[in-house]
């Protein structure tokens, strides 16, 4: 039996996916040779890369504990949500609070499949497929039109997401078109590769070699300014601290952040809907 044979139908195992090459950063086992590779070019430009991706899913955690335990939102619409690996969105919102609405979003099949596998049984999460790339789409599906009608405020989480919407796709356009479909009151959290330019010029040089090694690859991932991620925003009230490294942003009281955890290509932030 091939590998194509041992996956389920719509998968292409032969040609490397986001979901699958992040669930490599992150030390998963949900991942295929071709996956691998990329993962292995990555580590090659970038040796630190596997730690960038446990601060993101660390940002992750912290946001969604602040957004269900201060902020009171018991609504999350996850929207590139990746493979279900361990620290996922649900299970931060059942460690903070008892309950709580979750719907995640991807385009990528086995994504899909293997969330509803993980997710049976659980009525209050809900995995669908869906492109950030067609925001209208997901807003018409009718679990997320449940969320965004109900008329109490959600989150929106677009973690790691749209530096893997090209430019010619509008990435400021999507970003603007979910933001209004937020009722008010709601939440945006972004995470975000950035550019940054010449105040790490060491830096940038790794970056740009890491934009030409995805666009080869996967055929997305854009390193943006600062200025750039801003936008995606809009006129949103950004929460405290505001933009910034992942590892700067509410970190936990009492952590020792290692002078690697503080990467300025990758910011993230988190503003309120008024």
């Amino acid at each position: 039996m091939t590998v194509q044979e041992m996956v389920p139908y719509g998968v292409d195992a032969s040609r490397p996916s986001i979901a699958r090459v992040y669930d490599c950063f992150l030390g998963g086992t949900d991942n295929f040779a071709v996956d691998r590779e990329v993962f292995a070019r990555a580590l090659a430009i970038a040796p630190e890369a596997p730690r960038a991706a446990l601060v993101n899913r660390s940002f992750l955690w912290r946001v969604v504990r602040y957004l269900a335990i201060e902020a009171g939102i018991r609504c999350f619409l996850d929207i590139g949500s990746g493979l279900p690996t361990r620290g996922n969105v649900h299970e931060a919102v059942r460690d903070a609070v008892e309950s709580a609405r979750v719907v995640y979003v991807d385009n990528d099949p086995a994504v899909v499949a293997h969330s509803r596998a993980l997710l049976a049984g659980d009525p209050a999460v809900t995995a669908i497929a869906g492109d950030i790339r067609q925001p209208e789409e997901i807003l018409a599906s009718p679990p997320v039109r449940e969320l965004t009608e109900s008329g109490q405020p959600i989150a929106l989480l677009l973690v790691a997401i749209l530096h893997h919407v090209n430019d010619e796709d509008g990435p400021a356009g999507i970003a603007a078109r979910l933001r209004c479909a937020l009722p008010p009151g709601s939440y945006l959290a972004i995470s975000h590769f950035c550019d940054p330019g010449s105040e790490h010029p060491e830096l940038a040089v790794i970056t740009a070699e890491g934009e030409r090694l995805l666009a080869e690859t996967l055929g997305s991932g854009r390193w943006r300014s600062r200025q750039e991620i801003l936008g995606y925003f809009g006129d949103l009230e950004l929460v405290e601290p505001g933009l910034v490294p992942l590892a700067r942003w509410r970190p936990n009281r009492g952590a020792i952040r290692q002078p690697e955890e503080v990467n300025h290509s990758f910011l993230g932030g988190v503003a309120r809907k008024g």
